[in-house]
């Protein structure tokens, strides 16, 4: 079945950075586009970034310049290296891989950012 796995989340202060991964099994990695959301306290979940099968990739406004998505279809895994992380970026991060038929979702990783 299909699997996605998050990790490397944690408690950083502010300021520092994370590098979380997301590795898949029981897909077809390279053919399916990913992406990172996460859902704070009381909010809505939403887009943190995203990169495509091809290699297209699209930011969350509030994490331009300061998060890097990547990915690598050898391993069938995805990351997101966190950088001048924000008390605001404190959530529960997904990841999510979709190819327009089907969605799936991994179980989520912590990512809690303070001083």
């Amino acid at each position: 079945q299909v699997q996605l796995v998050e990790s490397g989340g944690g408690l950083v202060q502010p300021g520092g950075s994370l590098r979380l991964s997301c590795a898949a099994s029981g897909i077809i990695f390279s053919s399916y586009s990913m992406g990172w959301y996460r859902q704070a306290p009381g909010k809505q979940r939403e887009l943190v970034a995203h990169i495509a099968s091809g290699g297209w990739i699209k930011y969350g406004d509030s994490v331009k310049g300061r998060f890097t998505i990547s990915r690598d279809n050898a391993k069938n895994t995805m990351y997101l290296r966190m950088n001048s992380l924000k008390p605001e970026d404190t959530a529960v991060y997904y990841c999510k891989a979709t190819n327009g038929s089907f969605d799936y979702w991994g179980q989520g990783t912590q990512v809690t950012v303070s001083s």
